[in-house]
């Protein structure tokens, strides 16, 4: 006897070749995680701040003073070395991310290291327009044993913004005046066309008729 198919129109192969689908997932529960999974990183940030600004501040000042020395000239050098190359450097790494087109991963991850390699900066930053207690000792303890360091910073992060902007500018004027003269040479060759065809056309106006 045959064994009895609940489908006869389905032969038992068949029935093997084609598993059930998986269910769809729930739209509203994937929104409730990522919901879920910001609010944990936006907290996990904001506890992050606060223990970084009540810690940060004291420990960088200390690390400066120990590197300066209470030395008016390595306050003055140290100052523009970290002004300039951990302002230099990030600005870079963010108009190699940001000049094309990318993705949103990509820019990102470059805003992020740019982060990172201005974090001396934005460590002095902090001090100079911090109002917590611990910038306020970071402060006292800079003015102390690092003399024109913060002024020196300064001077040397406006420096690389201003080489950074000015050759920014260059560029930006090097592809205009290459857009216009592509421009020009178009419009040059459209013009020899028209003035090549409108004397064949004279030409052949001007040839006798046999």
């Amino acid at each position: 006897m045959r064994p009895m198919n609940d489908d006869p129109a389905s032969t038992p192969a068949e029935q093997a070749q084609s598993p059930s689908e998986p269910p769809e997932p729930h739209v509203g529960g994937r929104w409730v995680s990522r919901v879920m999974m910001t609010a944990i990183l936006l907290l996990a940030a904001l506890i992050l701040f606060f223990i970084g600004a009540a810690f940060l501040p004291r420990w960088w000042s200390h690390r400066v003073g120990d590197q300066v020395g209470q030395s008016t000239s390595s306050g003055i050098g140290l100052g523009l070395f970290y002004g300039t190359v951990f302002t230099l450097v990030p600005l870079l790494v963010l108009w190699f991310g940001f000049r094309k087109r990318r993705s949103v991963k990509v820019w990102l991850v470059m805003a992020i290291a740019a982060a990172v390699l201005a974090a001396p900066n934005l460590l002095t930053l902090g001090i100079v327009i911090g109002t917590g207690n611990a910038a306020h000792a970071g402060e006292r303890t800079l003015d102390v044993e690092a003399p024109y360091f913060r002024a020196s910073t300064l001077i040397g992060t406006i420096g690389a913004a201003a080489v950074v902007g000015a050759l920014w500018l260059i560029l930006f004027r090097r592809r205009r005046n290459k857009r216009t003269m592509k421009h020009l040479r178009d419009e040059l060759r459209q013009r020899d066309a028209t003035a090549k065809a409108a004397g064949d056309a004279a030409t052949q106006t001007e040839k006798p008729s046999e």
